[in-house]
């Protein structure tokens, strides 16, 4: 069964191989970057240097101190809106603006703005043959017209009124001074449509003045006419008479009903107290009675003196029975002034009540006239509004017509912009920007260099690695060994002879010791449709060498029964194969890295873990043995957990091995089922069990777990003594 790597498989990119394989082509990508560095900054000396300078205005209303007058918002947003902050870049790009300013700085006399005053010798031809006009027919203001709008850049400074005016020339002192100039210009102009519309402005407003003071004079004699002849007398700016009448009424009638309301409710307490029976000396009318409160203490005395002679006199005296008789008369006074006091109560009680009835009569009268009075305002307020608004009109014109005439008699109307920053004389071109140009080209070098790369690794499948998948694949520390042995788990190998096809007894594959046993095996296998080994030598290295030379296999992963002198075995396999004339290599992905020491010349190389992590390229991992042609890939000097994370990536490693080698042995170290199909999956490689001095029972157990777990081609590699390579490399470290 060979072990080369499936194409089926799903792959994904590996990112950090990538940006490793720019770093390992560094210097095609400085070199690239130099180079086009360089093109850039040469392209930039070549061109003829542009100046650039830009003055700036804000739009804004202006008008004499002396005439202000209250903005009128309407006025204002015409000119300082969105709208006419645009109308006013239109105008500064005028073509008026743009002759004024050619004629004064005789621009027609630079070739730099004029080119068609020396016409091409194709243009002369043409000009000749009447198939084209003569530019010098126009006149020479005219010809700049095209080259001076090329250089002059009018815009708007974003979110705001601030217009800015660019312009750029060969010449800096012209760059400096045209940006200037056509402020200067554009403020003139505005100032003098300003006066012109003052004028006009009053010259419209004397006779509308004059006839808008006869019509507020009628207006305010209608509305006092109205007033007299409907008895509308106001006594305050808001009310007249009836109203304030009205409010007055309601006022005195809301008291008189609170006095009402509580003159019952005292006398309603007294008359309760009374019917009841119960005494009033807590009621406060009762109390505050004058006549009450004597009455009070002449009963608290003869109390007193009862108290007192009844200790001394029987019931029956003559004193005891005086003192309660007066004692019963004070009482009923007192139950008299009582029964007073609520007839007072229930007096003003009625008072109250019939003061109530009146106001509430005069009220009623009262409302009537107002709202009679009401119906007559009306009238009035429409007469007042109309003699208001014609005397805000008025007071308008009046107030605008004096700015005017002020404005015109001092000849001063400013324009509604004013400049805020001149243009400046500038020092250094604006174009060509040299030390931009060498970064962006040499940007550009670099960018287009990684892409090549890039695209080179990803087209060459280096830069691909399949996807792991949660059920193929166990968490990466399995494939750390078992703690017995300081060995790692590593794939592949093949089988010297097909050994076992489908899973069987184990002790058919290893209890060859006598000639019964070896009868028994036969027929086992042949049950089961396996091929037997013949005898012992048949699991020697020289055995699995051959076949694996005869078979093609390219791809085996062996597992060692007997810790590192199984591994140092399969160094001899390796070994062997390539004296043999066959191209080997061996990967190294045992934890002690025996491998490694028997083979390469240091431990310290770049291999798998460094490969895995992106560390490293297929052609720096890759090295000669020591002692013989074969080639060994060492375990690496990275970290192997964190290169374990990337274990999926070691099936196109393989793969790739497998296409240049004519065999790739994987040395897997203690490593069981689970371990090795991470790298490969049942089926898709070739297995080898190696061991030195192997019970058979861990032989059947190990092998009965591969077949078990899918793996269809298992093979033994044996032996009885132990490799010397391994104690004298032990006894060297």
């Amino acid at each position: 069964m060979s072990g080369a790597w499936k194409n089926g498989e799903d792959a994904d990119i590996d990112l950090a191989g990538l940006f490793g394989a720019i770093w390992r082509r560094r210097m095609l990508v400085l070199a690239s970057t130099v180079c086009l560095g360089a093109l850039g900054f040469a392209g930039a000396s070549l061109v003829s240097p542009k100046y650039q300078s830009e003055a700036q205005v804000l739009i804004e209303e202006r008008s004499p101190e002396l005439a202000r007058r209250p903005s009128d918002a309407a006025a204002v947003g015409s000119v300082l809106d969105e709208a006419g902050v645009a109308s006013q870049v239109a105008l500064l790009q005028s073509t008026d603006l743009i002759k004024t300013i050619a004629r004064d700085f005789k621009l027609y006399e630079r070739p730099e703005f004029d080119p068609s005053a020396d016409p091409s010798i194709a243009t002369r031809f043409f000009v000749m043959l009447g198939l084209m006009k003569n530019p010098l027919d126009a006149p020479p203001d005219e010809r700049v017209l095209g080259e001076f709008a090329k250089k002059l850049q009018v815009y708007q400074v974003d979110k705001s009124r601030v217009i800015a005016i660019q312009f750029s020339s060969k010449d800096p002192a012209l760059a400096n001074a045209i940006p200037n100039a056509i402020a200067d210009v554009y403020l003139s102009l505005q100032s003098g449509a300003k006066l012109d519309s003052t004028n006009e402005t009053a010259k419209w407003l004397e006779p509308e003045i004059a006839n808008l003071r006869e019509k507020v004079r009628e207006a305010e004699a209608k509305a006092a006419q109205y007033r007299s002849q409907s008895d509308l007398f106001q006594t305050g700016q808001q009310s007249t008479f009836s109203e304030q009448q009205l409010n007055d009424i309601s006022q005195e009638l809301a008291r008189v009903r609170g006095e009402r309301a509580n003159a019952e409710a005292r006398a309603e307490t007294v008359r309760t107290a009374l019917t009841s029976g119960r005494g009033a000396d807590s009621l406060g009318e009762v109390v505050g009675s004058q006549m009450i409160q004597r009455l009070k203490e002449t009963q608290s005395g003869i109390e007193g003196q009862i108290a007192d002679l009844s200790t001394q006199l029987l019931d029956g005296h003559p004193r005891l029975k005086g003192l309660r008789s007066q004692l019963t008369g004070i009482r009923q006074q007192i139950q008299s002034e009582t029964r007073k006091i609520l007839a007072s109560l229930e007096s003003e009680a009625r008072v109250a009540k019939l003061r109530e009835q009146q106001l509430l009569k005069q009220l009623g009268e009262v409302k009537a006239d107002t709202a009679t009075s009401q119906e007559k305002r009306v009238g009035l307020n429409a007469l007042e509004r109309e003699a208001s608004a014609q005397r805000q009109l008025l007071e308008t014109y009046l107030a605008r017509y004096r700015e005017a005439m002020s404005e015109k008699d001092m000849n001063a109307t400013p324009a509604d912009a004013r400049i805020i920053s001149r243009a400046p004389m500038p020092t250094e071109p604006y174009f060509p920007k040299t030390l931009p140009i060498v970064i962006v080209t040499a940007l550009a070098g670099f960018m287009l260099s990684s892409v090549f790369v890039l695209l080179t690794e990803l087209f060459s499948g280096r830069a691909i690695r399949p996807v792991r998948y949660e059920t193929d694949i166990e968490d990466d520390e399995d494939l750390t060994p078992a703690p017995q042995a300081e060995t790692v788990k590593t794939v592949a190998l093949s089988e010297p002879q097909r050994i076992v096809s489908k899973p069987a007894p184990a002790k058919s594959l290893l209890s060859f010791e006598d000639e019964d046993e070896v009868e028994q095996e036969d027929e086992d296998v042949a049950a089961n449709e396996v091929a037997a080994p013949p005898v012992d030598d048949e699991f020697s290295r020289e055995a699995v060498a051959e076949h694996l030379i005869s078979a093609g296999i390219a791809l085996v992963a062996s597992v060692s029964l007997s810790g590192d002198e199984g591994s140092a075995s399969v160094v001899g396999l390796a070994r062997l194969m390539a004296e043999k004339g066959a191209r080997v290599v061996l990967v190294d992905m045992t934890g002690s890295a025996i491998p490694t020491q028997l083979m390469a010349e240091q431990r310290s190389l770049p291999g798998v873990t460094n490969l895995l992590l992106g560390e490293a390229a297929y052609s720096e991992i890759i090295h000669a043995d020591v002692d013989s042609e074969a080639h060994i890939v060492p375990q690496g000097d990275a970290d192997p957990r964190r290169a374990m994370r990337g274990v999926e990536r070691i099936a196109l490693v393989l793969g790739g091995l497998a296409r240049a080698y004519d065999c790739v042995i994987v040395e897997c170290g203690a490593a069981d089922p689970r371990a090795v199909s991470r790298i490969a999956r049942a089926g898709d490689i070739d297995i080898i069990l190696s061991g030195v001095d192997v019970e058979p029972v861990e032989i059947e157990a190990t092998a009965t777990a591969f077949l078990d777990a899918g793996f269809e081609d298992v093979m033994l590699m044996l032996s009885s003594s132990r490799p010397a390579s391994v104690e004298k490399r032990r006894r060297a470290a």
